[in-house]
């Protein structure tokens, strides 16, 4: 007797490295990712590709397909966004450049988050965190790590209450490029561009309405319906303003750490029924057959 396979592909397509301001490194989150039944993962660390090769590397024995991705800041309004770029590629010059100019907007805003908690009078702020980033650039949780391991706060979690929070001295906007900007350089590398988390922004309805068509009109072709941690109330607006805009809709556990069961890879609610998923548009598009084949291949 023949007994039927699942063939449905489990597709994560946003979680983060110590790349960026994860807990795992590429190889270990790829492992991790297979051990959840992963089939489809694309890591998107904020602003930086770095850690794509060794992570497609640790993806081929397990017969895992890596989807290039990446999370970039932008601003809307004076909001910053973020847009996650999907099967772009990666080699593209003009990309390259584009990222390289982010960096460079990040390092300046770890500097100046370094500076602004001078008072704390922690040896060699930058240094340490930029250590706990791994040597690449610190994020507001590097810092964080870095005044826990100097007693100055119990926890990380107090470390953002009282230093690097919304609102506190820590708290510092970057320069980022404007929307447009931003889609315009996913697009040019040939990939799709992704608003991401869109309730995340702590906007009101006409004005979340007001950033998804902007964001349409600049090009972007996608919008993330289903992420972790999302209530159904949240699940069913943002798939009615994808419907709206006729936009496709991408998922993504936004993974940072393990030890989170509402944010774990490979979690993720449902998308409602009557959406267009973004994978079906991928250069190769992914489909139940080609996850169970193993044929899918990022370029």
């Amino acid at each position: 007797m023949t007994i039927p396979q699942d063939q449905k592909p489990c597709i994560d397509l946003h979680c983060h490295t110590t790349a960026s301001d994860g807990a795992l490194d590429p190889e270990q989150l790829v492992a991790r990712a297979a051990e959840q039944g992963v089939t489809h993962l694309a890591i998107t660390d904020h602003d930086t590709i770095a850690g794509l090769a060794s992570a497609r590397a640790a993806a081929l024995p397990l017969g895992l397909a890596l989807i290039n991705g990446i999370e970039l800041s932008c601003v809307w309004r004076s909001h910053t966004i973020h847009i996650v770029g999907l099967d772009f590629d990666h080699t593209s010059d003009a990309f390259n450049a584009a990222l390289a100019r982010q960096n460079d907007n990040r390092w300046q805003r770890a500097r100046l988050i370094a500076d602004k908690l001078h008072r704390l009078k922690v040896d060699d702020l930058l240094d340490k965190a930029t250590a706990a980033a791994g040597g690449d650039v610190p994020g507001r949780p590097h810092f964080a790590q870095v005044l826990v391991e100097a007693e100055v706060v119990p926890k990380v979690a107090h470390a953002f209450k009282r230093y690097l929070g919304a609102g506190k001295p820590g708290d510092v906007k970057a320069c980022w490029p404007e929307l447009e900007e931003v889609v315009g350089w996913v697009n040019a590398a040939g990939g799709i561009a992704v608003l991401a988390h869109p309730r995340k922004y702590r906007l009101t309805a006409t004005r979340l309405r007001e950033l998804t068509a902007d964001f349409r009109r600049a090009g972007g072709r996608a919008i993330e319906v289903s992420v972790s941690g999302q209530s159904s109330g949240d699940l069913g607006f943002v798939a009615e303003l994808t419907r709206r805009e006729q936009l496709l809709a991408s998922q993504g556990s936004d993974f940072h750490f393990p030890g989170a069961p509402w944010c774990e890879l490979g979690r993720i609610q449902k998308m409602p029924e009557g959406l267009d998923p973004v994978w079906h548009h991928f250069r190769q598009p992914v489909s139940a057959s080609s996850a169970q084949s193993g044929a899918w291949n990022s370029r």
